[in-house]
């Protein structure tokens, strides 16, 4: 059974390793002022959130999103983060906390939840069950 909360301070030890393995599976490097950085907002910023997925007690996943306005709608979450510890995976953990944070923004009032994904990600095949697929949509990041 997958058991999820928000992140509290005796959870950053856990919270970092898996942030960093986070990281290294997509090829990012981070200064340890950025994990520092990150992890205060997650715990002291209202806009941003943290949670912690566990299995047998143990942390198995974590996820970061944030909530923000919208145009169209009423509101939107963005599903920043979402990773599962390589020795947890298929064993339901991502798809329990993309309905954990659905329904935390949900009940916020920021029912749109979204996230990103690169097109070769094996996460996909959770994805394309649980989501809905935007064929041909591009994203664009501005750099100055």
């Amino acid at each position: 059974m997958v058991e999820i909360s928000f992140l509290a301070e005796p959870d950053r030890d856990q919270w970092e390793a898996l942030a960093r393995g986070k990281d290294a599976h997509f090829g990012v490097e981070r200064r340890d002022e950025d994990y520092e950085r990150t992890w205060r907002r997650l715990l002291g910023d209202e806009r941003i959130r943290g949670i912690a997925a566990r299995v047998d007690g143990r942390m198995a996943g974590i996820a970061h999103y944030l909530f923000h306005a919208s145009v169209w709608y009423s509101g939107k979450c963005y599903l920043a983060d979402l990773f599962v510890d390589p020795e947890a995976r298929r064993r339901g953990v991502a798809t329990a906390v993309i309905e954990w944070v659905a329904r935390d923004a949900e009940e916020h009032g920021h029912p749109g939840l979204y996230w990103n994904t690169l097109e070769d990600a094996p996460a996909r095949a959770l994805y394309d069950k649980v989501g809905k697929f935007h064929q041909g949509l591009i994203h664009y990041a501005y750099r100055r």
